[in-house]
């Protein structure tokens, strides 16, 4: 006699599409495709070996960056990957010095179009980008854009488990922790353990869509551009 198992769910579906080459604009931010022509702005916020920027890459795949040249090379490598996909992130605050340059960049990578996967990955805000409405949209913006433009029903995110600043972004922002992959990598000769987070598609247009919205919009924010209610009391009121 045979035995019954359990098996999941049939999923009708098709399956996701893979990112272009079209622009993603935000109020704040909009995405564009990495270019080498981005480089110069680039190297200027977060190239060179000064602390406060060599800092940023300690978590990175590459970098830092010492000169401009091995910089270029570096960023025209990226423009032409189409996995990892990168998006440079240009600042649309008019106010600003950065007005209609670009101020860091990320990707959409792993992906797996037949199981409907993609993560964001290689996020790099300068000092510029870091802490403002437009760090948050941008990852608004690509969640978006990979759930309802692509088609993809789960979202990615992973970090070294040491990195604290990413741990605490993606909690923020409504990843769901996972688990930590032990001695998943060796990066720039050094161990990484890996935490996985991951936001699903229902989850997404459940509840953490309008309370991502709800925070980015500028009724939120008072004249001293301090934000009046935070994303976590925003997502608990609408889960």
């Amino acid at each position: 006699m045979a035995v019954l198992r359990p098996k999941g769910p049939i999923v009708p579906f098709t399956p996701a599409l893979l990112p272009t080459s079209q622009t993603i604009p935000g109020r704040a931010i909009l995405l564009e495709k990495l270019s080498p022509k981005h480089a110069d702005d680039l190297f200027a916020l977060i190239g060179g070996l000064e602390p406060s920027r060599a800092d940023l890459w300690d978590y990175m795949f590459d970098g830092p960056y010492s000169d401009v040249e091995t910089f270029k090379t570096s960023i025209a490598s990226k423009s032409t990957s189409t996995d990892p996909f990168f998006y440079t992130i240009i600042d649309r605050r008019n106010s600003f010095p950065t007005f209609g340059k670009p101020i860091g960049y990320l990707s959409l990578m792993r992906m797996t179009p037949d199981h409907l996967g993609i993560e964001i990955g290689n996020v790099m805000y300068s000092a510029a980008l870091q802490r403002t409405t437009g760090a948050t949209e941008a990852i608004y913006l690509l969640a978006q854009h990979a759930f309802h433009d692509l088609g993809y029903r789960r979202l990615e995110w992973k970090c070294n488990s040491l990195n604290e600043p990413s741990r605490r972004a993606a909690s923020r922002l409504g990843f769901s922790f996972e688990g930590v992959f032990r001695q998943h990598m060796i990066v720039k000769g050094r161990n990484r353990d890996t935490a996985w987070f991951s936001i699903l598609r229902d989850e997404w247009d459940a509840s953490l869509k309008s309370a991502m919205e709800k925070w980015l919009d500028v009724g939120n924010f008072g004249e001293d551009g301090g934000q009046i209610r935070s994303l976590q009391d925003l997502r608990a009121e609408s889960g």
